[in-house]
């Protein structure tokens, strides 16, 4: 593993030198994770687009007002739900603005025409539904959340998760991609990955590049990361995301970081993380597979046969089969896993309460990748 001091390095390492980081990348990946890459099959539910951070690169919120701003009923959700279980999806994702209620009386008086006054317990509401209703496995990124969210959240979703993004405070000052955006305070971010670590939840989080960050900000946010999981063990997996301009955003005419900066940062990721941590990258928003190989990562993330990423609505999900055939011919196999990663099945009295063990008994074969594979 790299040093502090090596992964500064790294940014301006020369193409020879960097070649051989990128071996050696590509190694710790083959020893840890063997020669078979991974995606988890699932359905996207955003329960709420509406929020009260208002980040420079986000077009996934709404504000209230808006004809798109909106609420999902039970019904929607588990339509889609059912649908996506039709499909052979094992997974439900429910991504949500962070507390739009503390913000905005329209979210308040939606939750509560839904009997509630919290979004997340509404979002609580709605993975006791999927369990009881489905056979898919509750998956939950809400954003910030107390212990109190936690406690909540843990007994009906298999696993959490919640972008660390970058732990700069220089990107909340005027004018920066996280300003006017309570729940992006680095601080705010640390400490919910504190709290799922305490509380034993099975934790993915990662770094949004290209949004104002330095090289050294993206490796001290990958440093703080790594330093929770060797306290508590709880990241299961780092997804380090690239930035992409959208109209209508303040950052419509930033640039985008490209392919060889993607390159460099998955990386600096594989050898500055502990071996143990999954490293995703979505496939939708490049296409250069193979170089994302050769860089060391092992997963490809949620891939959805129904829904759209509704982050970046403009980038169509690959077709698992052209997926499955860039994989192979970088030499490596495709196999579909569960919102667990297998290590974290076998302490189930840590990571997961009664009923998600239950499900993933039914729906896990020996190996802790999912029993049924959807070809």
């Amino acid at each position: 593993m790299l040093t502090r001091t090596q992964a500064l390095a790294l940014e301006q390492a020369s193409d020879a030198e960097f070649k051989t980081l990128g071996l050696q990348a590509a190694a710790v990946r083959d020893t840890h994770w063997g020669r078979t890459l991974t995606y988890s099959r699932k359905v996207f539910v955003p329960l709420t687009n509406m929020c009260r951070d208002d980040c420079g690169y986000c077009t996934f919120v709404q504000k209230p007002g808006s004809p798109n701003a909106r609420v999902m009923t039970p019904d929607e959700v588990m339509a889609v739900v059912h649908e996506g279980e039709r499909l052979g999806c094992k997974e439900v994702l429910f991504s949500l603005g962070e507390k739009p209620e503390l913000r905005y009386p329209q979210a308040r008086e939606a939750l509560a025409q839904l009997g509630h006054s919290s979004m997340v317990d509404y979002l609580a509401q709605m993975c006791e539904r999927v369990l009881e209703e489905s056979s898919l496995l509750p998956h939950v990124n809400a954003g910030t959340l107390s212990d109190e969210d936690i406690h909540k959240l843990k007994p009906v979703s298999a696993s959490m998760g919640m972008m660390l993004e970058n732990v700069s405070r220089r990107l909340i000052q005027r004018g920066e991609a996280h300003y006017a955006c309570p729940d992006k305070v680095p601080v705010q971010r640390i400490r919910t990955l504190e709290r799922a670590g305490e509380q034993g939840v099975p934790f993915t989080t990662g770094i949004l590049i290209g949004i104002g960050e330095n090289w050294a900000e993206r490796v001290d946010s990958l440093i703080t990361i790594n330093h929770l999981h060797r306290r508590y063990g709880h990241i299961q997996e780092v997804i380090v995301q690239n930035f992409r301009a959208k109209p209508g955003t303040a950052m419509a005419n930033h640039p985008e970081p490209d392919l060889n900066d993607m390159v460099r940062t998955l990386v600096l990721a594989r050898l500055l993380l502990d071996p143990s941590i999954s490293i995703q990258a979505p496939p939708n928003l490049q296409q250069r597979f193979g170089a994302y190989i050769a860089a060391g990562i092992n997963d490809w993330g949620g891939i959805s046969p129904l829904t759209l990423d509704h982050i970046n609505p403009e980038r169509a999900w690959p077709q698992i089969e052209s997926l499955r055939s860039a994989t192979a011919d970088c030499g490596y196999g495709l196999q579909e896993r569960l919102a667990v990663y297998p290590h974290y099945q076998q302490y189930p009295d840590r990571f997961f309460a009664g009923p998600i063990a239950a499900r993933l008994a039914g729906i896990a074969r020996g190996d802790g990748l999912a029993l049924a594979q959807c070809h």
